[in-house]
């Protein structure tokens, strides 16, 4: 076993547990052994599995985000307070300050990026796992996980549509390989296109849509279709079968979270009430931890403004002030 499967072998583990599983209950309902079907609803199984066992996180990871953009305007008072204070007590302050603001909204600013950090090792086994069936079954490496040398001859030898399962668009001759990773490729490119451009388009806010960081999000609408297009040309038909599938998962539930929990000033939110109000229903929406804590804040700063105009001017005697 190499270094790089010695770290992925939990996940090649269950992932390989996972798919045998459905290949082994598909086949005893009578679907035959060899067939390509068989193990493409295995690899939809699969997806929907552990796509579904992520789910919860995915919301937690939303709100969360939501939380973070419902309070960007207190987080820019309190850096507009600390702003040229370099020293370390200021800088402690600041710090606590802000993460007083993450606790009381409910908002967790490194979650954004977990739910992904959770899916790579799993997208890395998989790939492993159907990338290496063909050499598993020619004998040429180990079986990995549950998928054994058996299983990985069945896979091999399985078809969809005339095209090899293990058949690759630029390592291959087959003529129904090449024309079926071409389809899955565009069908992978264009669900990958219209998640990313339903996210720019309907759920973000018109200062977001302007700011630097939307227009290099925009660019990159473009140029991941055209990443996965060059890079799905060498892999099996298998993996971008598991692709597309779970690309289809992620623009349904983009489209979910986007009409149930829109950003903050977003057309998507501005449909949502009018949805809501429609039905006369009250557009609640993703709510702070503290109900109230916009409110309280800004209170607490209206007292304290309130208070320093209020405060009693010292008079000044003549020779004072003439020393001025």
């Amino acid at each position: 076993m190499g270094f790089f499967d010695a770290i992925l072998f939990p996940f090649i583990w269950f992932n390989s547990a996972i798919l045998v599983g459905f290949e082994w209950l598909l086949t005893r309902l009578g679907m035959p052994t060899t067939s390509g079907w068989t193990w493409v609803l295995a690899i939809v199984g699969l997806v929907i599995t552990l796509r579904a066992l992520l789910t919860p996180l995915m919301i937690r990871q939303i709100k969360s985000q939501r939380r973070l953009q419902m309070v960007q305007p207190e987080l820019v008072k309190i850096q507009a307070k600390y702003k040229g204070k370099k020293d370390q007590a200021s800088q402690k302050a600041f710090q606590e300050e802000t993460f007083a603001l993450y606790r009381e909204a409910g908002a967790n600013p490194f979650g954004a990026c977990l739910p992904i950090l959770i899916q790579m090792p799993f997208f890395f086994a998989l790939f492993r796992l159907l990338n290496t069936a063909q050499t598993v079954a020619d004998g040429k490496l180990e079986p990995l996980g549950l998928f054994t040398r058996e299983l990985a001859t069945k896979m091999a030898n399985s078809e969809i549509l005339n095209a090899g399962l293990t058949s690759t668009f630029l390592h291959d001759q087959d003529l129904s390989a090449k024309i079926l990773s071409l389809v899955l490729i565009i069908i992978m490119s264009i669900t990958q296109f219209i998640t990313s451009h339903q996210i720019m388009r309907q759920n973000m806010s018109p200062e977001a849509l302007n700011s630097p960081m939307a227009r290099q999000q925009q660019m990159l609408i473009y140029i991941l279709p055209i990443i996965f297009a060059v890079s799905g040309v060498n892999f099996p038909v298998a993996l971008l079968i598991y692709w597309t599938v779970s690309n289809f998962w992620t623009m349904g539930q983009q489209f979910f979270v986007i009409r149930n929990m829109p950003s903050p000033g977003s057309l998507a939110e501005q449909k949502y009430r009018e949805r809501m109000a429609r039905k006369g229903r009250e557009a609640v929406g993703i709510q702070l931890k503290n109900p109230n804590l916009i409110a309280e804040r800004n209170q607490a700063q209206t007292d304290e403004s309130a208070r320093q105009v209020g405060q009693r001017t010292q008079p000044k005697s003549k020779k004072r002030a003439k020393k001025r």
